[in-house]
């Protein structure tokens, strides 16, 4: 692709982001030693059917096992078992899944292996209510996170201490045998500890803290939630504790190696790529007038680089819902930054989600250019309006710029691409 084609070399970069963080790729350079006894595979996520059939292709002696997977996020496997379930608010599906998890690990000797394959995703997935709570408890709390505009952080905090799995919780089931797990990062910093809310992971978080994010958002949770973080038996493991003695957790796959991945289709096309990092959050609109700010920088003054360039950026913007369009969180990106940008010439964007899902709609992004806002207005559509109510989608849906892939079986969170040219 070239620059002559800014939209065809834009969606080459978002292929070649997607295709770095392949679990077909990825996978097989970090298989474990085998055990003496079992091998048992267990997981969670969107990437982990994708990650399960990587495994097993590669993995010489007998297995068995279950990973749970988004609806739609499946992939063919012999002996793991898949399961498709709900995601972003849990639903029965998942709550089963985990139980059975559980069970799975339960019961091991030292001589056993536990293969954890976790991903983004896989903290609405494995859905195992803490004693006391009810899936209708976590959905609720679910629901109202999602709206709050908290960052994943502060939701995992919450979903590790209402949780039977999360927050560490599965490692210390598993105890004595050894635990590998293989993890693909969609978390800003790549904390192992935040992906799928680290459930071989030591917590470092506390119930006050989920106590305080809830607090924080205003959200007011069910007396059930609330008597659950009061109590001390909510506490997670912690750093230190025996239960992570025989755990090896392992990053297979980040953000940042997707961003280079798309940095290098931009130097055989001639445009200088600035990575801006693979961590940014915030609310999609403050993000989007600061990229605008930054475009035009290099439109006028050639900083941080002349034209032509390309800013990209990855980790996991957020959204307060108060209106009540259609749209993800890289769609409001997209639409926010078109009306900073008020036509500005040269510049074309891209923004998705690598797991081929923005938010809970059918596309992984969308796609804007120069002339976005002037379209718009031709078909009958006010952009600050639909942006005013979170109406992204019907936007670029109207002007036949959504991003479509389809689920992409991985999951290395958002990409963003700003094309000055």
């Amino acid at each position: 692709m070239t620059i002559a084609d800014p939209r065809g070399l834009l969606e080459a970069m978002f292929r070649a982001a997607i295709g770095a963080a392949s679990p077909a790729l990825c996978v097989p350079a970090h298989l474990p030693a085998a055990p003496k006894g079992r091998t048992i595979v267990i997981g969670a996520g969107k990437a982990s059917a994708a990650m399960a059939a990587a495994f097993e292709a590669q993995w010489p002696g007998p297995l068995e096992g279950l990973v749970v997977t988004r609806y739609g996020h499946g992939a063919p496997t012999r002996r793991i078992e898949i399961v498709e379930a709900a995601h972003p608010v849990p639903d029965a599906a998942g709550r089963d899944a985990a139980a059975r998890i559980l069970a799975m690990v339960g019961g091991l000797t030292e001589d056993d292996l536990v293969v954890a394959l976790m991903s983004g995703g896989g903290s609405a997935l494995l859905a195992a209510p803490a004693p006391g709570l009810t899936l209708e408890d976590k959905q609720t709390v679910a629901r109202a996170l999602l709206k709050s505009g908290a960052d994943i952080a502060e939701m995992n905090s919450v979903r590790k201490h209402l949780s039977a799995i999360k927050g560490g919780r599965l490692a210390a089931a598993a105890t004595p045998a050894r635990l590998h797990a293989l993890m693909i990062s969609d978390v800003p910093g790549d904390d192992p500890s935040v992906i799928a809310s680290g459930p071989t992971v030591p917590d470092a978080t506390t119930r006050a803290d989920a106590a305080s994010a809830l607090a924080k958002y205003g959200i007011v949770p069910p007396p059930t939630v609330a008597a659950r973080l009061a109590d001390p038996a909510s506490e997670t493991p912690k750093p230190g504790d025996p239960a992570f003695a025989r755990v090896a957790n392992v990053i297979i796959a980040t953000p940042q190696r997707s961003l280079e991945a798309a940095a290098e289709i931009a130097r055989v096309a001639g445009v200088t790529p600035i990575l801006l990092g693979d961590a940014l959050e915030g609310e999609a609109r403050d993000v989007a007038r600061v990229m605008a700010g930054i475009a035009r920088s290099c439109r006028r003054h050639g900083q941080p680089a002349a034209a032509p360039c390309v800013l990209l950026s990855g980790g996991e913007t957020t959204v307060t819902v108060r209106g009540q369009g259609r749209g993800g969180r890289n769609a409001e990106f997209l639409l926010a930054l078109a009306v900073a940008l008020e036509g500005a010439a040269g510049v074309h964007a891209l923004a998705g989600d690598t797991d081929g899902i923005d938010g809970s709609e059918d596309n992984a992004g969308a796609i804007i250019g120069p002339d976005t806002l002037e379209r718009a207005r031709a078909a009958g559509v006010e952009a600050k309006a639909r942006l005013a109510d979170n109406d992204a989608y019907s936007v670029f849906s109207a002007l036949g710029d959504l991003v479509t892939t389809g689920p992409t079986l991985t999951n290395v969170n958002d990409f963003r691409a700003v094309l000055v040219l």
